[in-house]
């Protein structure tokens, strides 16, 4: 990691937005969660489904790697790529149906 983007900083503004986005979606999650337990699977698989698409989750997770990405400084190093483009080339991201993370224990 170059030394530019050992250390970043946001405004308040900033942190509280990313704030936002992460408790609306973390929230809504667990209380669906706690709603359907014990309930139809369906129904609980039907409305995670509807609230990711309809409350645009994935437009606000962009938004927030937004505002964390424009912080680092993107030269590129002796690999051609930069901090970030490192850092994101070693997830393993889902593929097909069945697909499992890397790093859950």
């Amino acid at each position: 990691m170059i030394e530019e983007n050992k250390e970043i900083n946001l405004t308040g503004n900033e942190a509280l937005q990313i704030l936002k986005e992460i408790n609306l979606i973390l929230i809504s999650l667990h209380d669906m969660g706690s709603y359907y337990m014990e309930k139809d699977v369906a129904g609980y698989e039907k409305e995670t489904t509807r609230f990711i698409d309809q409350w645009k989750v994935t437009s606000r997770l962009s938004k927030i790697r937004g505002i964390l990405s424009e912080k680092f400084d993107n030269t590129l190093g002796d690999d051609d790529m930069d901090d970030l483009e490192r850092a994101m080339d070693e997830l393993k991201y889902w593929e097909k149906p069945g697909d499992m993370p890397d790093d859950i224990v």
